[in-house]
C-alpha cells in the first residue's frame, strides 16, 4: 500500500452543518488522509460524478472493486473501509475487546446523541431561527436574500415535519433533554481522567460524539448555552478534535483496570439507547409501524426506524464474533450497566 501522502486525494461531498460531514473531516485530518471537500447540498454532487442512492452527507466519491466510482454514504463503514486502505494512525483498536467497546459508543454517537441534535435545532425558536438562517446560505451564498427566505422556510418546515423520525416528539422531549444533561457531565467527568474516550489517543466513537457535539456546543444557542453552563470542559475538547492532525497518539485504555467514568457512560447508554435499540428491534420483528418503551419511568414513542434495526444486528454480530477472552471482558465492563441487555 503507498503511503497516503502521496495518494490522490479522497473526494467527499459535505456542508458544515452536517454533523456526520464534520465527523469524517475530523476523521481524515487525525489519520493524514488527504482529501477535496466539495460544498454540496440539495443540489447533489457536481457534474460528471454519481448520485448516492440516498441523499446524505457526507457522500464519498471513491472506486469500487472493479474501478467505477461510486457515491458512499454511510459513515461508520467508511472509517472501516479507510481502516483497511491506509494503515497509519488508525482510529480502532487492535485489541477486539476495545474495539467493540469503541463501536458501542460509536454506535451511541450517531444513533442517539443525535436525537439531542435534531430535537434542540428544530425544537425551540431561537435555535429553528438560526438553523433557518445559516443552514441556505452554506450552499447559496450568492442567492439574493428572498431567494434564501425562501430556502429557510422550506428546510426549516422539511426538518420540523421530520422530527418524528429520529424520536422527537411532545412524550420524548423531557427523555431527550434530560439524558443530554446527564451526558455533558458523565462526559466532562470522564476528560478529566482521559484525553478520549477510551485513552490518550481517539477512536471512532470519539469522532461520533464530536460530530453531534459541533452542532450541540457550537451552533444551537439552547444546547450550547446548557453546555456552556454545565460542561466547559466538552465545549473546550470539541474545539480540540476539530483538528488532531498534531497529536501524537498516545495508548489505550486497559478495560481490565477500574474505569469508573467510562462505566458511567456506559450505564448513560444502557438506560436510554439500549431500552431504544431493544424496542424498535422487537417492533420491525412483528413488523408494527411503531413502538414504545419506558426511559427512566417515561413513556418513549417513535415509528420504528430500520436503520436501528441494522445498529442491533452489527452489534450482537460483533460480540458473537470476539474471542472468549475478550467476550469475557466485555460482559465484565457492561454487566450492570444494561447494555448487557442487548446480548441476552
Amino acid at each position: 500500500m503507498a503511503a497516503a501522502s502521496i495518494l490522490a486525494p479522497l473526494k467527499l461531498m459535505g456542508v458544515p452543518g452536517s454533523p456526520y460531514t464534520r465527523k469524517m473531516l475530523a476523521v481524515l485530518r487525525y489519520r493524514h488522509i488527504p482529501y477535496r471537500l466539495l460544498m454540496g447540498g440539495s443540489g447533489g454532487p457536481p457534474e460528471g460524478l454519481p448520485r448516492p442512492k440516498v441523499p446524505l452527507l457526507p457522500t464519498f466519491f471513491l472506486p469500487d472493486a472493479d474501478g467505477v466510482v461510486q457515491a458512499v454514504t454511510d459513515s461508520t463503514p467508511l472509517i472501516r473501509r479507510f481502516e483497511r486502505e491506509y494503515p497509519d494512525r488508525p482510529i480502532i483498536p487492535a485489541d477486539p475487546a476495545l474495539a467493540f467497546i469503541d463501536a458501542l459508543l460509536e454506535d451511541y454517537g450517531d444513533e442517539w446523541l443525535t436525537k439531542a441534535m435534531f430535537h434542540y435545532r428544530w425544537h425551540y425558536a431561537d435555535d429553528i431561527a438560526r438553523a433557518g438562517e445559516i443552514l441556505p446560505r452554506w450552499t447559496g451564498m450568492k442567492r439574493s436574500e428572498a431567494e434564501l427566505a425562501t430556502m429557510s422556510k422550506f428546510i426549516s418546515e422539511r426538518q420540523i415535519s421530520r422530527l418524528y423520525v429520529v424520536g422527537s416528539n411532545a412524550v420524548t422531549a423531557p427523555v431527550i433533554e434530560a439524558s443530554y444533561e446527564r451526558f455533558l457531565k458523565l462526559f466532562s467527568a470522564h476528560l478529566e481522567a482521559h484525553a478520549y474516550l477510551l485513552g490518550e489517543r481517539p477512536g471512532s466513537g470519539d469522532f461520533a460524539f464530536f460530530g453531534q457535539l459541533t452542532a450541540l456546543t457550537h451552533f444551537d444557542p439552547t444546547p450550547m448555552a446548557l453546555t456552556l453552563a454545565t460542561a466547559p470542559r466538552v465545549y473546550t475538547w470539541v474545539d480540540i478534535v476539530e483538528d488532531l492532525s498534531g497529536l501524537e497518539p498516545g495508548d489505550w485504555l486497559d478495560l481490565k483496570a477500574p474505569q469508573p467514568t467510562l462505566k458511567a457512560l456506559l450505564n448513560e447508554i444502557g438506560r436510554t439507547y439500549v431500552p431504544v435499540l431493544l424496542a424498535n428491534g422487537a417492533a420491525l420483528m412483528a413488523q408494527a409501524a411503531d413502538f414504545e418503551t419506558t426511559i427512566d419511568g417515561q413513556r418513549w414513542a417513535q415509528p420504528t426506524f430500520p436503520y436501528h434495526g441494522k445498529c442491533l444486528m452489527a452489534l450482537r454480530a460483533q460480540r458473537d464474533a470476539l474471542p472468549a477472552e475478550a467476550r469475557a471482558t466485555v460482559d465484565a465492563l457492561l454487566a450492570g450497566t444494561g447494555c448487557e441487555r442487548l446480548f441476552t
